[in-house]
């Protein structure tokens, strides 16, 4: 596995039967800066929203810089930005030393930089500004979901088509790795985005409540899967080896661990979903393989910390190996957390509270980040063909991060068990002994602060790797060497005898198993060597994995039984749930009250399937910084609701909610309605003949709606009424207000019939 494709020299003058190439390294270093500067820009944009927490004032500085709307900007940084650039960078500079070729095409890998940069610099626009698809590692919308789908099919065929020119027969690990990432994440982006646009940047997807909750968590979890967990293993495949400068521990436990991961890893995203209106076959089965996943995943954490055996001497002294160790490491803590969190005791605990955010930032932080990390600087010596500035700020990174890792995580660890222990607490009396839910966010206010402690310490660090980066980069020779190498082209394929499971020849000519053949794993060199039957037996383990779970939550009716008192949303109220999408509400409020004790008596009635059927997209939340609001319908006065998104402290005492004052300034945009209620009718939502006039349906409501708050704000004066009837009749707080009074009524109606 050395950097040269032969013997690590360049070639001599070409010898009879070799070819002749150069590597192309000036992609992976564009890819290396992209993704260290992107880096500091999600981390801080991460520090800012965690500083949000505890002062939310800041988030009332401009309706761009909410934590509903900073948010995702955040996630999408970190996890596509960040991590993405990490693996395209990884997997440019490793695939062609390992397969001894230059990539496919120069002009493709050039237009899959900056069409990737252009991604990520729409994202920075769009989010802040409220275009956004509402779900979960999935809010660009459709345009950006376009150019997401032609710049990975541009991925894709400078991998396959550099896989086809190789001048390496057998396929290493690490590319297993690659491939699996890239086709996975194209059936997960394009089947989970599904949806019919209903302006420049608004769309609905094609699926709603259940349906749409399965194919979210599906793409979620298995996007944390196959965007930040195999291209990682790719990339500590590669440069663990490399930087110890031995072996990886064992080819046989890496066959193990990857097929196991592919097959197994599909089917676990319903255990996201557990005690919610999923039905509970689904989630079982999704905790069930979530379990099993714990085996194959810590085959890959001792596959790599035992390449190091024999050389721990050198990690003490090396950064770049402490940065795979502890990132190695806590792939192995994530790996085992995750599937304890899916067991469904435990999950009624964690679920919605920071616990999970706990274990999704060591993951990312501490797997993705010093995978990142450790590659990135024993990369840029190489790359920028000059010594590392400063080895002394490299390990001076490694421990800043390592400290700020721990001042995140175990305190947010200590502010996830906080909540789920006191919201479903009960005093000697029976009621429950949190009442207010605000009382259990003022208790979690010191650990926020220690988490903001951790985030700075982490930040400066990543700053640091830049900063040595750019001064490295300044001291660049004045023109790269580009050593030109020689290895001979592929021949024709002929496999071993020894490279098949089956055995000599029975007596009637029938070939029979041989078990010990088979155990021995040879077999497997025969599909690295045929890169597109590789490919198809990865395609057909997800896919069949999918359907299994997806076809029955789909077909069989009797998953999403309707309830006949469920309406479509009116005009306005639609128009008012596109307006709590946009805020990001979904980020710190659930709609989802499951069936435990503790949330039936905070919250009333559990949520039901029916009632979800007409939520394009689904907002049960995965997250609950303030309460669940599935059953806040008719709870308070419409004047309440007002006030509380204006000044949200002086409502609710101790509230961290950031105001949101331009929602009682800035106008419905009326001419939205009626292209919106049209692609609802597209979907199968029976508007009726509502379907003609949505927007005077609409402004009907409206102008009930704030007649009402007029009687509420000035009950004895009518000229005052009337007023303020006029001066809320077309504002956005009051669409907003008609989506939240009719949260929940659904149910109450039916249960209303009955009586």
């Amino acid at each position: 596995m050395s950097d040269s494709p032969s013997s690590g020299e360049p070639a001599s003058p070409q010898a009879a039967g070799l070819e002749t190439f150069r590597y192309d390294d000036g992609l992976p270093r564009m890819f290396l800066m992209a993704t260290l500067v992107w880096g500091v820009v999600g981390m801080l944009v991460g520090l800012i929203v965690a500083i949000q927490l505890v002062a939310p004032s800041l988030g009332g500085l401009h309706e761009w810089l909410t934590f509903g709307r900073l948010r995702p900007l955040h996630t999408n940084a970190v996890i596509f930005a960040f991590a993405g650039n990490a693996f395209f960078c990884g997997a440019y500079y490793s695939m062609q030393r390992l397969l001894k070729t230059r990539m496919y095409s120069d002009a493709l890998g050039k237009f899959h930089f900056w069409g990737w940069q252009a991604i990520i610099v729409s994202a920075a626009v769009t989010l802040p500004l409220g275009f956004t698809q509402g779900k979960e590692y999935a809010e660009l919308e459709w345009p950006i979901d376009i150019a997401i789908t032609l710049v990975w099919v541009v991925f894709a065929l400078n991998v396959f088509g550099t896989i086809a020119r190789r001048r390496e027969r057998h396929i290493y690990v690490a590319i297993w790795f690659y491939i699996a990432s890239i086709v996975t994440v194209a059936v997960l982006h394009i089947f989970n985005n599904l949806s019919i646009p209903a302006g420049a940047l608004k769309s609905y997807p094609i699926y709603a409540g259940v349906q749409d909750a399965f194919m979210q968590w599906w793409y979620g979890h298995n996007a944390v899967a196959f965007f930040l967990t195999t291209p990682f293993l790719g990339l500590m495949y590669y440069f663990l080896p490399k930087a110890a400068n031995r072996p990886v521990f064992s080819y046989k436990l890496s066959i193990l661990h990857f097929w196991s991961l592919v097959f197994i890893y599909i089917w676990a995203g319903p255990h996201h979903l557990h005690y919610t209106a999923l039905p509970e076959w689904a989630s079982t089965l999704g905790m069930l393989f979530s379990v099993m996943l714990w085996m194959p995943s810590w085959g890959g954490m001792i596959n790599g910390l035992l390449t190091l055996r024999g050389a721990w001497n050198k990690v003490a002294s090396d950064p770049v190996l402490k940065f795979f160790v502890v990132g190695v490491t806590f792939y192995g803590m994530s790996t085992f957390e995750g599937p304890m969190l899916s067991v469904k005791t435990v999950n009624a605990l964690s679920h919605y509270t920071d616990w999970t955010i706990a274990h999704v930032h060591g993951g990312a932080l501490g797997w993705v980040g010093f995978i990142t990390f450790g590659m990135a600087y024993w990369l840029i010596p190489r790359l920028f063909q000059t010594r590392l500035a400063s080895p002394k700020l490299a390990e001076a990174h490694f421990w800043m991060g390592t400290i700020g890792i721990l001042f995140y995580i175990v305190p947010i660890y200590v502010a996830g068990l906080t909540q789920g222990l006191m919201w479903r607490a009960f005093d000697a009396t029976g009621r429950l002994a949190y009442p207010d839910f605000v009382e259990t966010v003022n208790a979690l206010m010191p650990m926020y602060w220690v988490r903001v402690v951790g985030g700075v310490l982490y930040l400066t660090g990543a700053i640091l790797c830049l900063g040595n980066a750019v001064v490295t980069w300044a001291r660049r020779p004045e023109r790269y060497e580009e050593p030109v190498y020689e290895a001979p082209a592929l021949g024709p394929y002929e496999p071993s005898s020894a490279e098949s499971p089956w055995g000599s020849k029975r007596g009637d000519g029938g070939a029979f198993f041989d078990l010990r053949r088979f155990a021995a794993l040879r077999w497997h060199r025969r599909w690295e060597a045929l890169p597109l039957t590789f490919t198809a037996w990865v395609v057909v383990a997800v896919v069949v994995a999918s359907l299994f779970e997806i076809i029955p939550t789909f077909l069989i009716r009797s998953n999403v039984p309707t309830i006949a008192s469920v309406k479509p949303y009116r005009p306005l109220e639609l128009l008012g749930r596109d307006i709590y999408i946009a805020e990001g509400c979904y980020n710190c409020h659930s709609q989802m009250v499951r069936p435990l004790i503790a949330e039936t008596e905070r919250y009333g009635e559990y949520s039901k399937p029916g009632e979800f059927v007409y939520d394009h997209p689904f907002q049960w939340g995965s997250r609950r910084i303030g309460p669940d609001l599935h059953r806040v319908g008719g709870k308070y006065p419409h004047l309440w609701h007002l006030q509380h998104m204006e000044e949200p402290s002086k409502v609710t005492k101790g509230s961290i909610m950031p105001p949101y004052p331009h929602l009682l300034r800035d106008p419905i945009d009326w001419s939205a309605a009626q292209k919106r209620v049209e692609v609802m009718a597209m979907l199968g939502v029976p508007y009726g003949d509502t379907v003609r006039h949505a927007e005077e349906d609409a402004r009907a409501q409206a102008a009930d709606i704030a007649r009402a708050l007029g009687e509420q704000i000035h009950p004895n004066d009518p000229a005052k009424q009337a007023a303020a009837a006029e001066r809320y009749k077309d504002k956005q707080i009051t669409a907003l207000i008609a989506y939240l009074q009719r949260l929940g009524t659904d149910i109450k109606a039916e249960q209303a019939q009955k009586k």
